[in-house]
């Protein structure tokens, strides 16, 4: 992979997750058919835990972990993306037609966006933002079949957007816990809390059958998806990742269209057209400068013919993705880049 160019494996693993959440979208609407949302969220939930538990005791950073940065960062990431984001999501979905939500979801990609720019230290181009301007387009050409009303509860789903953007960027900027411990931490307290909610406010008990389903669809929906997630965000920055993970709602159309037999809509193929065209034009963007790398000791996934990483392993080639703690000593060069952990510069 040659310095500067936007790595495409990250990229995959980005499509993969909004692959793996987009196709839960048919397997939660039966399941709601037996259980509450809440009680639901809960299951997904701790579904996603379960799934990273045996492979989260191994990796990270002791040293890093105990980090007040990145305990603060890996908190606030549940706290918003596990716990307020569902939560606001879920009250604005009782008062609001679901294709008005669905609409409304679309403003995630801009909230990740303005979040990142402000507060994060990421760095988007003019290019970048026509991209991103035509996601959210895209987003709503596809949700506009069903109809739309705006209602006060729009804005409670607006909440949630910001809470996930928020989410989004601390995700992107932990670095001493691997992908699989904090999705396991995401899980376990957003499971706990959404699931203690729901047999709380919904009432009933769900079945043998409904439990095991939530679980097993929360272990690939949220769990891997959360995984991949995290390991893309790393590499590319919360924006970029973002921008790829809006990706779910086409995918859950075309399995609408080939296993359901849904109707294939015009503006269902505008829309997806014009999402390719704004990856396309996020992909064509390119920034360079003169950067400073501070010293820093860090845990990603990375290689070792990347122009950043020159530490050796005689077992491991240097194209192979891996991942442990190691140390950077102190550089400046330029080169073309995104926002991943080595390149959080402020931009005048």
């Amino acid at each position: 992979m040659a310095e500067g160019r936007t790595p495409t494996v990250p990229v995959i693993w980005c499509l993969l997750s909004a692959a793996l959440f987009g196709a839960s979208t048919p397997a939660s609407k039966l399941l709601l058919a037996e259980v509450g949302p809440l009680t639901l969220a809960g299951l997904l939930y701790l579904g996603a835990a379960l799934a990273t538990l045996p492979f989260a005791t191994k990796g990270g950073s002791a040293g890093r972990r105990r980090d007040r940065t990145n305990l603060r960062r890996l908190a606030g990431a549940v706290l918003f993306g596990g716990v307020l984001g569902p939560v606001a999501l879920l009250v604005g979905l009782r008062s609001s037609p679901s294709a008005s939500v669905s609409l409304w979801l679309n403003l995630e990609t801009t909230a990740t966006a303005l979040l990142a720019w402000r507060w994060f230290q990421e760095n988007l181009g003019a290019r970048g933002w026509l991209a991103n301007a035509l996601v959210v387009l895209a987003g709503v050409l596809l949700a506009v079949p069903d109809g739309f009303t705006f209602a006060p509860p729009a804005l409670l789903v607006l909440l949630a957007c910001v809470c996930w953007g928020i989410d989004n960027n601390l995700t992107a900027v932990i670095d001493g816990y691997t992908p699989e411990q904090t999705t396991l931490a995401k899980g376990a307290v957003a499971g706990s809390v959404n699931l203690g909610l729901g047999l709380w406010l919904e009432g009933g008990t769900p079945g043998v059958g409904t439990v095991v389903g939530g679980l097993v669809v929360g272990s690939l929906a949220y769990g891997a998806s959360i995984v991949l997630y995290i390991r893309g965000a790393q590499q590319l920055g919360a924006t970029r990742s973002q921008m790829l993970f809006a990706t779910a709602p086409f995918l859950g159309v075309l399995v609408a269209w080939v296993l359901v037999g849904e109707p294939v809509l015009a503006v269902q193929v505008a829309a997806a057209l014009l999402m390719g065209g704004a990856l396309a034009v996020l992909f064509s963007d390119r920034h360079e400068h003169d950067h400073v790398h501070p010293a820093q000791v860090h845990t990603h996934a990375h290689r070792h013919d990347d122009g950043h990483h020159d530490h050796r392993h005689p077992d491991i080639p240097a194209e192979a993705w891996h991942t442990h703690e190691h140390g950077h000593a102190e550089v400046r060069h330029r080169h073309p880049h995104v926002p991943d952990l080595h390149h959080r510069h402020r931009h005048r």
